[in-house]
């Protein structure tokens, strides 16, 4: 019972919070375009259940983490969704570009980078809030915004897990 009282009171805490802070709930469209798939490197892949995520960005970003280096402008990171028995699902894109931060309110910045969801038919999935995943990958400011760029190093062609 105690649990299930905590959930809903993080779960209303998080609904003031976005809206104290002014974010968004709905879904929008971002600066993000579809990337060439076939210009990126699959560098890791992530296992959740049945989700499998195949994640890939350009070769110069893979440079530049390498090397210690800021992630360039124009690089696209892209997380390539697959879920039961490897169908697509979907692709969530990030993209830095410069100044692309300032669309924003200062609370919801993710540096430079922003966000979209697309369908495995490459057009924008407008059911899916752009807003969360600035929340989310805030918490890795530290990382320049990335989950997996720590892997990134050890890459050396074949994808890590």
């Amino acid at each position: 019972m105690k649990r299930f009282g905590l959930t809903f009171l993080f779960a209303g805490l998080a609904t003031v919070a976005a809206t104290t802070i002014g974010w968004q709930v709905q879904a929008e469209t971002t600066r993000v375009e579809f990337p060439d798939l076939e210009a990126l490197v699959h560098y890791t892949t992530v296992r959740r259940g049945n989700v499998t995520e195949h994640i890939m960005t350009t070769p110069e970003a893979i440079e530049a983490v390498k090397a210690g280096e800021p992630i360039p402008n124009g690089t696209q990171f892209v997380l390539v969704d697959y879920r039961d028995d490897m169908e697509l699902y979907r692709y969530f894109v990030m993209e830095k570009g410069e100044g692309w931060g300032e669309d924003y309110e200062a609370g919801r910045r993710t540096g430079d980078w922003q966000f979209q969801w697309f369908w495995p038919d490459q057009s924008i999935n407008m059911d899916e809030n752009t807003a969360r995943c600035q929340a989310c990958h805030s918490r890795q400011a530290s990382a320049d915004y990335l989950f997996t760029g720590y892997r990134i190093p050890r890459f050396n062609g074949t994808p890590v897990e």
